[in-house]
């Protein structure tokens, strides 16, 4: 049986998978073929909705895509890729419980991703929140939510200052939508909680450059610093985080405050498995040098039985009239590649030609906070509510799956009749966390048997028990 690996189920991993088991639907039910998937999480991030699941628009599973109830045809394995052998047509795979052992394949389907690039800056690892993962944006609202409840319960000071101020570093699209959505959320949270005036609020967003979201072009990337600094958002530019321990952040301008939440989105870094742990050619960065057709190489030397897509591929750009142009790591450009890469993969097999990755950019969208957005296509420019519709309406439909797209707009409905939902569920990371409070300890337990009576110790001789009356006919 010829065996399919597929290294990842995010965008491109999971839209591959699901266009081989079209495309192959009866070698694989002759079993000719097997499919297999290996990703340690069990469903796809839909990452485009995670600033709304910062703010509550969405509901944090229906920007998650289950691999089961979408991959019939597939073997879904729950571990980790540690190394890509290709040498020996093996994956190295680290299940959640047991030892790495080696899974063989025919061919390879690198679509791992990137990571989230993290800088040696003290103390961003113990206080830091990356925004990648739902897990990640649900921890986010949550942890907004409880500093509001516990401000609310204090006095004018310091504490309440450091609980109502929220630092993202990263003026990127992700940095950018999920600062705007938190800043959102806040400023709908001061109407019901009448103890924290709006004034209070002390929103940062840190950017390196000198200008933020640099996928847009310069006037409106101005406009949208100016609409967050009129709602109250500091935008600090060309300014660097130096330090961040003890949850005081410091700047590379000298400024330096205390913050309640600090969120980290300074952009993407290869994955470790494919950058330092395959013998596939990976670039200067670390990602796949890939072909157009989405097969690893070059097309001078290409790898057999290999190919790659999605955010840690080195995919060439031919949309852009610009020699050594590669395409940018988002949702957009990881669907189409994943389904490409599948038709090419088939055609191949059979014998057929592959055909070239080519998809022109259908611009660039941004929410920024409910009933605000920018988009831009070339020299087109929406800003304002209207950009925010389009911003829904495009993603609502790119979301893979119609049962996902039915939930989301549910959720909307639902949010527009009775406003957001204001519940923290914080409690949800430490679950047993109560129930360890209730039970009683070694301790206790020793102490309650010491002060016992000595008589208690003594057994008493049981009473007879009645013996039970003869039940009587009726």
């Amino acid at each position: 049986m010829e065996r399919i690996v597929v290294v990842g189920g995010g965008y491109a991993g999971f839209t591959a998978a699901r266009e081989l088991e079209k495309r192959l639907r009866r070698e694989l039910r002759r079993g000719e073929v097997e499919l297999v998937l290996v990703d340690p999480r069990p469903y796809m991030t839909y990452q485009p909705f995670l600033p709304e699941v910062v703010a509550g628009s969405v509901e944090a599973r229906h920007a998650a895509v289950a691999h089961r109830s979408h991959l019939h045809r597939t073997r879904l394995v729950d571990g980790t890729v540690e190394r890509v052998d290709h040498a020996r047509r093996v994956v190295v795979v680290r299940p959640r419980s047991g030892e790495p052992y080696d899974l063989a394949y025919d061919t390879v389907v690198v679509t791992a991703g990137a990571v989230t690039r993290v800088f040696p800056v003290p103390g961003v690892a113990e206080h830091a929140i990356g925004m990648k993962h739902v897990e990640e944006a649900v921890a986010i609202r949550d942890r907004l939510l409880t500093s509001f409840d516990r401000a609310a319960s204090l006095p004018a000071g310091a504490e309440r200052e450091r609980l109502l101020t929220v630092t993202f570093v990263g003026g990127g699209f992700s940095g950018v939508e999920g600062f705007a959505e938190l800043l959102s959320l806040a400023h709908d949270l001061t109407r019901v909680y009448p103890e924290i005036d709006p004034a209070e609020l002390r929103f940062h967003l840190v950017e390196r450059n000198a200008r933020i979201l640099p996928e847009v072009t310069e006037r409106p990337g101005r406009w949208v610093v100016r609409e967050l600094e009129r709602r109250g958002a500091h935008v600090h530019l060309e300014a660097g985080l130096v330090s961040a321990e003890g949850g005081v952040v410091t700047l590379s301008t000298g400024e330096s405050f205390a913050t309640g939440l600090l969120v980290w989105t300074a952009g993407n870094a290869a994955n470790p498995v494919v950058a330092t742990h395959t013998d596939l050619p990976v670039d200067a960065r670390g990602y796949l040098v890939t072909r157009p057709d989405l097969r690893v190489g070059t097309v001078d030397d290409t790898v057999p039985d290999a190919w790659a897509a999605g955010d840690g591929a080195a995919v060439p750009d031919l949309a852009v009239p610009r020699p050594g142009a590669l395409t940018v790591p988002n949702a957009q450009h990881a669907v189409r590649q994943g389904r490409r890469l599948a038709r090419n993969l088939v055609a191949a097999r059979r014998g057929r030609p592959t055909r070239p990755y080519v998809h022109g950019s259908l611009g660039v969208v941004a929410t920024l906070g409910l009933g605000s957005g920018v988009f831009e296509y070339r020299r087109l420019v929406v800003r304002g509510r209207l950009a925010w519709l389009m911003h829904r309406g495009y993603h609502v439909l790119a979301i893979p799956t119609w049962e996902r797209t039915a939930r989301v707009v549910a959720v909307w409905a639902t949010g527009a009749l009775f406003g957001r939902d204001v519940v923290s569920l914080a409690a949800v990371q430490h679950p047993r966390e109560a129930f360890v409070a209730a039970a009683p300890t070694p301790r206790a337990t020793t102490a309650r048997s010491a002060e016992r009576p000595a008589e208690e110790d003594t057994p008493t001789p049981a009473e007879p028990v009645p013996a039970p009356e003869p039940v009587r006919a009726a």
